[in-house]
Protein backbone atom coordinates (compact mmCIF):
# COMPACT_ATOMS: atom_id res chain seq x y z
CA UNK A 1 0.00 0.00 0.00
CA UNK A 2 2.33 2.91 -1.45
CA UNK A 3 -0.51 5.17 0.28
CA UNK A 4 0.22 4.49 3.61
CA UNK A 5 3.91 3.59 3.32
CA UNK A 6 5.13 6.29 5.59
CA UNK A 7 2.59 5.33 8.49
CA UNK A 8 4.14 1.74 8.11
CA UNK A 9 7.25 0.41 10.68
CA UNK A 10 9.35 -2.17 9.41
CA UNK A 11 6.88 -4.80 10.65
CA UNK A 12 3.79 -3.52 8.95
CA UNK A 13 2.38 -2.11 11.63
CA UNK A 14 0.55 1.48 11.69
CA UNK A 15 2.34 3.77 13.35
CA UNK A 16 0.04 6.42 13.66
CA UNK A 17 -3.82 7.04 12.10
CA UNK A 18 -3.72 9.18 9.21
CA UNK A 19 -5.40 12.64 9.36
CA UNK A 20 -6.36 12.66 5.20
CA UNK A 21 -9.12 10.46 4.42
CA UNK A 22 -7.63 8.50 1.69
CA UNK A 23 -5.02 7.67 4.00
CA UNK A 24 -7.66 6.60 6.43
CA UNK A 25 -9.46 4.38 3.68
CA UNK A 26 -6.09 2.67 2.49
CA UNK A 27 -5.12 2.16 6.08
CA UNK A 28 -8.93 0.40 6.74
CA UNK A 29 -8.27 -1.77 3.50
CA UNK A 30 -5.06 -2.99 5.35
CA UNK A 31 -6.03 -4.18 8.09
CA UNK A 32 -9.28 -5.77 6.94
CA UNK A 33 -7.00 -8.05 4.55
CA UNK A 34 -5.78 -9.31 7.95
CA UNK A 35 -8.99 -10.73 8.90
CA UNK A 36 -9.72 -14.72 7.35
CA UNK A 37 -12.40 -15.13 5.20
CA UNK A 38 -15.02 -16.56 6.57
CA UNK A 39 -13.26 -17.17 10.22
CA UNK A 40 -15.38 -15.80 13.11
CA UNK A 41 -13.51 -13.27 16.18
CA UNK A 42 -14.88 -12.83 18.99
CA UNK A 43 -14.61 -9.02 19.83
CA UNK A 44 -11.64 -9.54 22.08
CA UNK A 45 -9.76 -11.55 18.91
CA UNK A 46 -10.64 -8.88 16.67
CA UNK A 47 -9.17 -6.60 19.08
CA UNK A 48 -5.77 -8.32 20.11
CA UNK A 49 -5.39 -9.21 16.10
CA UNK A 50 -5.93 -5.00 15.66
CA UNK A 51 -2.82 -4.55 18.34
CA UNK A 52 -0.53 -6.57 16.47
CA UNK A 53 -1.23 -4.44 13.10
CA UNK A 54 -0.56 -1.08 15.00
CA UNK A 55 1.19 0.90 17.81
CA UNK A 56 -1.22 3.37 19.01
CA UNK A 57 -2.86 1.68 20.88
CA UNK A 58 -6.73 2.03 19.77
CA UNK A 59 -8.24 -0.69 18.62
CA UNK A 60 -11.71 0.22 19.37
CA UNK A 61 -12.00 2.59 17.19
CA UNK A 62 -10.15 0.58 14.20
CA UNK A 63 -12.63 -1.70 15.34
CA UNK A 64 -15.46 0.91 14.57
CA UNK A 65 -14.41 2.07 11.47
CA UNK A 66 -13.72 -1.47 10.03
CA UNK A 67 -17.06 -2.20 10.69
CA UNK A 68 -18.84 1.30 9.71
CA UNK A 69 -17.05 1.09 6.56
CA UNK A 70 -17.83 -2.73 5.31
CA UNK A 71 -14.60 -4.43 5.90
CA UNK A 72 -15.80 -6.15 8.96
CA UNK A 73 -19.34 -7.37 9.99
CA UNK A 74 -20.43 -7.99 13.18
CA UNK A 75 -23.46 -9.77 15.06
CA UNK A 76 -25.65 -7.15 16.13
CA UNK A 77 -24.72 -8.11 20.35
CA UNK A 78 -21.15 -7.54 19.36
CA UNK A 79 -20.58 -11.55 20.05
CA UNK A 80 -18.94 -12.32 17.08
CA UNK A 81 -16.96 -10.46 14.23
CA UNK A 82 -16.07 -11.75 10.31
CA UNK A 83 -14.72 -10.22 7.51
CA UNK A 84 -17.19 -8.83 4.75
CA UNK A 85 -17.51 -11.67 2.19
CA UNK A 86 -16.96 -8.57 -0.61
CA UNK A 87 -14.61 -6.34 1.36
CA UNK A 88 -14.91 -3.04 -0.34
CA UNK A 89 -11.30 -1.65 -2.31
CA UNK A 90 -10.02 1.51 -1.46
CA UNK A 91 -11.60 2.58 -4.83
CA UNK A 92 -14.71 1.36 -3.61
CA UNK A 93 -14.51 3.62 -0.63
CA UNK A 94 -13.43 6.63 -2.35
CA UNK A 95 -16.50 6.25 -4.45
CA UNK A 96 -18.26 6.46 -1.25
CA UNK A 97 -16.47 9.03 0.96
CA UNK A 98 -14.94 10.75 -0.90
Amino acid sequence: MELIANFLDGEGRLKAWPSKRVKKLAALVYLGGKFVPGRRYTEREVNELLLSWHLFQDPATLRRELVEHGLLCRERDGSAYWAAENQPTLEDLQKLYG
